[in-house]
Parts: C-alpha cells; sequence; structure tokens
C-alpha cells in the first residue's frame, strides 16, 4: 500500500493516508494514453462546417419553365445544385467523430495517469474546505500555502456546486470536476491534482465499482 499526506489548509501534514498500489503503481504505456486521449478529444470535437444541400436551400419551389416547348432543358427547381444559387453536392455536414474504446482501456489509462502524478509528488489531498461563503481570496490564500499558486491544478470535489468550488472557480488555471468526472486527459495536463479527503474516498470507492 502507499501513503498519501493529509494537508490542513496552512499546508502542514496532518494525518497519511494509506492507498491501493493500483492507483500509484501502474507502468507508464503511452499507446493506451494515446489513445484514450485521442477518444476524449474525438468526443468533444464539434463539426461546425455545414454547407446546404437543394432541399435545405430557400426558394425554388416554383418550376421555372414549363416541361416541354421552349427549348430550354428540362427543370424543376432554380435550387438544382447545377443552377446558380443551388444546392451543394455532397458538401460537408457535421458528423460524429467521437470513436468507442473498451472500459478497461479508459480505466487502465486513467490509472497510469494518476501513477505518474504520484511519482512525481503532483497529487496533494487536503483534509476539507469549508468555506462558509465563496471567498477567492481565501482559495488563493490555500494555493499560495501549497505553494501551487499560478500552476494548472485540477480539483476534485465531491460537491462542484458548494461555496468551495465557487471560491476556487474564478482562479486562474484551477479546473473543477467531481470524483465521477475524472478524465485522464484532464490528469495529464494538469501541473497539479488536488482532492479533498472526501472526494479521494469517493474516487477510489467508486474504482472498485469499475470493471476490471
Amino acid at each position: 500500500m502507499a501513503n498519501l499526506n493529509i494537508l490542513d489548509i496552512e499546508g502542514k501534514e496532518v494525518e497519511k493516508i494509506s492507498i491501493a498500489d493500483e492507483m500509484v503503481s501502474q507502468k507508464i504505456n503511452e499507446e493506451i494514453l494515446h489513445q484514450e486521449v485521442r477518444r476524449y478529444l474525438a468526443a468533444a470535437r464539434a463539426g461546425t462546417h455545414k454547407t446546404k444541400q437543394r432541399g435545405e436551400v430557400s426558394g425554388g419551389g416554383k418550376k421555372p419553365w414549363r416541361q416541354k416547348g421552349t427549348g430550354n432543358a428540362r427543370a424543376g427547381t432554380t435550387r438544382s445544385p447545377i443552377w446558380r444559387h443551388g444546392g451543394i453536392t455532397f458538401g460537408p455536414i457535421p458528423r460524429d467523430y467521437s470513436f468507442k474504446l473498451n472500459r478497461k482501456v479508459i480505466r487502465k489509462a486513467r490509472l497510469i495517469a494518476l501513477s505518474e502524478k504520484f511519482s512525481s509528488s503532483k497529487i496533494i489531498v487536503i483534509e476539507k474546505l469549508d468555506f462558509d461563503a465563496p471567498a477567492t481570496s481565501k482559495a488563493a490564500s490555500l494555493l499560495k500555502h501549497l505553494k501551487i499558486e499560478g500552476k494548472k491544478v485540477l480539483l476534485v470535489l465531491e460537491n462542484t456546486g458548494d461555496n468551495a468550488s465557487k471560491s476556487f472557480r474564478n482562479i486562474p488555471g484551477i479546473k473543477i470536476t467531481s470524483p465521477r468526472g475524472l478524465v485522464t486527459y484532464d490528469i495529464l495536463i494538469a501541473d497539479y491534482l488536488m482532492f479533498t479527503k472526501k472526494s479521494l474516498a469517493d474516487f477510489t470507492g467508486g474504482l472498485g465499482n469499475e470493471g476490471s
């Protein structure tokens, strides 16, 4: 079992807790990490490219001329793709870029990312974050005590709508997530990963319920 220090809001150690080796002893596997990061970014990708097909272009409801006798080619609408102002044939349309990965691969990638943060001493666990009201100055003071002021910090809170969350969310570089919303990509790009004692317990408890 590995140990993590529990700190108070002044950055002083108050206790140690043991966590499963599964969370902190994974070997780096760049292929698995690459696959999971690609999956996450692809799922977040928004397809905004769009052209209108003939049925989506306004107008063209009237046949431009009668079928026979004019000498012109037969035409049923002025919005045909071969007409000016007509629809576009085979133009780009939004599509879903996401793809699936095995749940075991996704879980493994997250554990590898956590292990990397643990091995570089970039996981911080705070005993608790008590905020009677939103107070950004108090949150900034905590970061200063922990010597992570100005760093990219992924803060994992059991309640992402409480006063603690509201206190940290206006600080540049801070991203807030829940134990269930913790993903590999966010862990990798953060300089530090910060839990509360409760959110860490929620996260480790959730790992036990995932398919292994």
